[in-house]
């Protein structure tokens, strides 16, 4: 039996927060299993700090067109001492629940592409797990079949009623009829399960071109027949 512990923190506020005009979400989560370790702050549903023990130092993931946050350099001996003491939290807990069957509730998942489509052009496609508890879950993406590397995932986050979600992309260029899936694996789920989506961009027939083609053949037929009858009558004046 896996257990995992998460310690989370929930701090409310913003300009206005009184009034109800404004609200944010700041969340601080340290995570933790026998062999693994999480510890990160959020704001709003997007990472703004994580810890990174295998290259160990903290990592600032907010994209460049935002204002950046920083965080200070002592943030990862911090998260270096909230997951030992995870870890040792852990073990009082397995004592804890050794008689009590840990429960799981399986993910549920949706793939979408960030932009619209446009073929050969660079593009961002979305899984959104929901749902699932504990943490993590592990993804992986197929592309026509066959497993591809890459892509990125944020943290998983805690809802209010007891589960988490997650949310992982893949950077990929839409060509048609490609087979992508997200492939998510959990303790709840017998087997992976994956989520397909497939690359279909209308492309603008030829129907279209021919009747105007056509149209404008008749109507041109029609201007040399009607200039043909007026000489015509000309002629015989």
């Amino acid at each position: 039996m896996k257990v995992f512990v998460f310690l989370v923190l929930f701090l409310h506020g913003g300009d206005g927060a009184a009034s109800g005009k404004y609200f944010h979400t700041d969340i601080s989560v340290t995570g933790c299993s026998d062999t693994e370790g999480e510890d990160f702050y959020g704001l709003d549903g997007e990472d703004m700090w994580v810890a990174n023990f295998t290259a160990n130092r903290g990592v600032e993931p907010q994209p460049n067109f935002v204002d950046h946050m920083s965080y200070s350099k002592e943030a990862f001996s911090v998260a270096v001492a909230n997951v030992i003491a995870c870890k040792r939290n852990l073990i009082i807990a397995r004592q804890a629940m050794k008689d009590q069957p840990l429960e799981y509730d399986p993910p549920s998942h949706i793939v979408y592409p960030r932009d619209e489509v446009a073929l050969g052009e660079k593009n961002t496609l979305v899984c959104h797990v929901s749902g699932f508890f504990p943490a993590p879950v592990k993804v992986h993406w197929t592309k026509n079949g066959k497993r591809v590397a890459g892509g990125g995932a944020s943290s998983a986050y805690p809802d209010k009623n007891g589960s988490f979600h997650q949310t992982f992309r893949l950077d990929f260029i839409p060509a048609q009829d490609d087979i992508y899936s997200c492939v998510v694996e959990h303790p709840a789920l017998q087997q992976p399960l994956p989520v397909i989506w497939v690359v279909k961009v209308a492309q603008p027939g030829i129907g279209p071109t021919i009747f105007c083609a056509l149209g404008l053949t008749v109507g041109l037929m029609g201007v040399a027949i009607g200039t043909f009858f007026l000489i015509k009558g000309n002629n015989c004046n």
